[in-house]
């Protein structure tokens, strides 16, 4: 019993390792370069309009018919009866208006490097980087070699 846990345990963690390794493939490389300019772009929102939707319901009544056999062949009965049942239909319905934030830009941290990867013609290269990053980067000095990985694989900010 030992032994076949084991495997099952061996096999999740092979998947999983797969898993992981392939996920990490397909992410954008590290970039090395001199720090040359930050930029911090933050979020711009405007106020919007949506409908407001509420939950309706209605209550009616169903007459439903029942049946029941008994016996078989020539002797074969079917008795019937019906009973009114209660049901409840509810649906959203609109209920005026409601306002809200609507986002038209992200927020963005985007860092200017020099001598991207060493290649000294690769100058004034923006990226777009994580939060963390750019607190990371803020606080180098000037022309100062940094290391981080983009945001996304491509060179904007």
């Amino acid at each position: 019993m030992f032994d076949r846990r084991l495997r099952v345990m061996l096999g999740v963690a092979a998947v999983l390792l797969v898993t992981v390794t392939a996920c990490g493939l397909d992410g954008p490389d590290p970039i090395s370069g001199l720090k040359d300019d930050l930029r911090h772009i933050p979020q711009k929102t405007v106020p919007a309009t949506r409908p407001h939707m509420v939950k309706q319901c209605t209550t009616g009544t169903a007459r439903v018919a029942h049946s029941s056999t008994t016996g078989s062949g020539s002797h074969r009965r079917t008795r019937t009866w019906y009973t009114t049942e209660r049901r409840q239909n509810c649906h959203k319905v609109r209920h005026g208006t409601e306002t809200y934030r609507k986002e038209i830009r992200p927020e963005r941290w985007c860092v200017r490097l020099d001598d991207v990867n060493g290649d000294h013609d690769r100058d004034n290269v923006w990226y777009r980087v994580d939060r963390r990053d750019y607190n990371r980067v803020q606080f180098a000095r000037y022309h100062t070699r940094v290391k981080f990985v983009p945001a996304s694989d491509k060179t904007y900010c």
